[in-house]
């Protein structure tokens, strides 16, 4: 011990002379070198703008449409007809056949009928439609299948329909069901909805199924796949007469009553309720019939027409072209840290005078995406990267969409054909012309599903296209007035 404490003097005097040998100019402790200091500049690019038609507008969707309208814009009628599976609790049973207790005329099934409830109407809530529902095949060559690619334009019922097959109910319906009070109408436990009354014959066909099967197979109703293709491959509603509704449904259910014995008390029947219920968990897809739009967007990206459009669901959506090499002519070393732009709304001329019920609705959320990602963005079931994709919602304060920084996107689509030059062995003229939209994005309207864990992180579920009817302009991106993006730059004195 001793020892090391006469070694501290040496050491302590060792250390005072490196210091001192250094410098002594404490001055910039602490201090960046000048040559490391941060700068940062601002510049505004002109951003054009144009029309497009979105004809890959997925239709797998718990959101169904059901009825037709006239589109107050285009004076043209939109149709919406829906088709639904129905999904069954797995290794479903019925009461033993022999508790069963049969009406007068014999029939096991009591009644069966469907429920279609509406989430909302847009048009007349009380003019009569008239609706036909036929029956989905289940042949393997016709059957509705989860691989099946479904888009609002797919030809639903040549598809997917047995040629010649009959309607199995038809229904002549107001979207306010008069038979209900108003008193009834108006409880907290009532929903509007349609019911469409099937016949008993068709519910007596359900549970044979379960009775008369083959004890030594799987049981069609073990599960939702063996049902579809076994039992009922569910139905396809379509509109037949009556114009001015739309209804926009919540779910829809088949409900199948009957009666059975109890076998705890043997003089007693107890009333039964078997439910099938078209859930995410099986397909409901609608496809809308609308007229040509070419020629209204052609109209519009003709000249110095100064509105874009954002239309749904007929798949009317803004193309936007990034000046991407003007944003890095001259800042090649420099990072992009923030790049903004906002989209301003034109509102209709006589918005203000419009009947509500059949006013179009404003898209409330956009989504922003490379536009030849938009095909896969969907069919993949993406959500946005803030990369190549980003999402933002109406500002009804200021009647804009903002995207408050793109920055990513700018520097990811730079590199990309930075990279893609030099794999290619492509000169920039060459590269640009066969990749035409490697500096294009789209605004499609969508609705987003998000969802918040235990932590209070939110995340986003889902992002899939708005099916509503909704309609609204732009100011449009031209050479004499583009939009205006401000581009924030960060750099390095030292590496200028």
């Amino acid at each position: 011990m001793k020892h090391t404490l006469q070694a501290w003097p040496a050491i302590i005097l060792a250390i005072a002379f490196s210091l001192s040998s250094c410098s002594e100019d404490t001055g910039s402790l602490g201090v960046r070198p000048q040559e490391d200091a941060v700068t940062t500049s601002t510049e505004t690019f002109g951003i054009l703008s144009n029309s497009i038609i979105n004809n890959n507008v997925p239709a797998n969707s718990t959101a169904c449409y059901l009825g037709k309208v006239i589109d107050p814009e285009t004076d043209k009628a939109i149709t919406a007809t829906f088709a639904t599976q129905f999904h069954i609790f797995e290794d479903y049973t019925f009461p033993d056949e022999d508790l069963i207790v049969p009406d007068g005329d014999g029939h096991i099934c009591e009644s069966i009928e469907i429920r279609l409830f509406i989430r909302s109407v847009f048009g007349d809530k009380n003019n009569p439609m008239k609706i036909e529902v036929l029956p989905l095949s289940r042949n393997e060559d016709k059957l509705l299948k989860e691989s099946d690619k479904l888009y609002t334009n797919t030809e639903l019922e040549s598809l997917y329909v047995d040629d010649g097959a009959e309607p199995i109910a038809t229904k002549v319906f107001t979207a306010t069901d008069y038979i209900m009070t108003e008193a009834e109408r108006s409880s907290s436990n009532y929903y509007d909805n349609v019911r469409i009354v099937l016949d008993q014959e068709f519910g007596d066909y359900i549970m044979r199924k379960f009775y008369d099967r083959d004890p030594s197979k799987k049981s069609p109703f073990s599960d939702s796949y063996s049902f579809i293709r076994e039992v009922c491959a569910g139905f396809l509603f379509r509109p037949v007469s009556g114009i001015g509704t739309m209804l926009n449904l919540e779910v829809c259910t088949m409900n199948l009553h009957f009666k059975y014995k109890s076998t705890e008390y043997p003089d007693s029947t107890i009333s039964a309720l078997c439910r099938f219920a078209a859930t995410p968990e099986v397909i409901q897809s609608t496809q809308f019939e609308s007229s040509d739009l070419s020629g209204l967007v052609n109209a519009m990206n003709v000249g110095e027409n100064n509105t874009t459009m954002l239309k749904t669901p007929a798949g009317i959506c803004t193309e936007l072209i990034l000046p991407i090499n003007k944003v890095f002519k001259g800042h090649e070393t420099d990072s992009i840290s923030r790049a903004s732009l906002t989209l301003v709304r034109v509102n209709n001329q006589d918005e203000d005078a419009k009947d509500d019920d059949y006013a179009l609705g404003i898209p409330q959320e956009l989504l922003l995406v490379r536009k030849q990602n938009l095909k896969n963005f969907f069919e993949k079931h993406q959500v946005s990267d803030e990369q190549q994709s980003f999402t933002t919602y109406f500002y009804s304060t200021y009647n804009s969409y903002s995207f408050t920084n793109i920055s990513r996107l700018l520097s990811y689509c730079w590199l990309e054909k930075l990279d893609g030059m030099k794999a290619e062995n492509k000169t920039e003229e060459d590269w640009e012309r066969d990749h035409p939209d490697w500096n294009h994005v789209v605004l499609v309207p969508v609705v987003v599903s998000s969802a918040t864990d235990s932590y209070g992180y939110t995340s986003q579920v889902s992002v899939n296209h708005d099916l509503s009817l909704g309609s609204t302009k732009l100011v449009r991106g031209t050479e004499a007035n583009p939009i205006q993006m401000q581009v924030v730059y960060s750099s390095f004195a030292s590496s200028k």
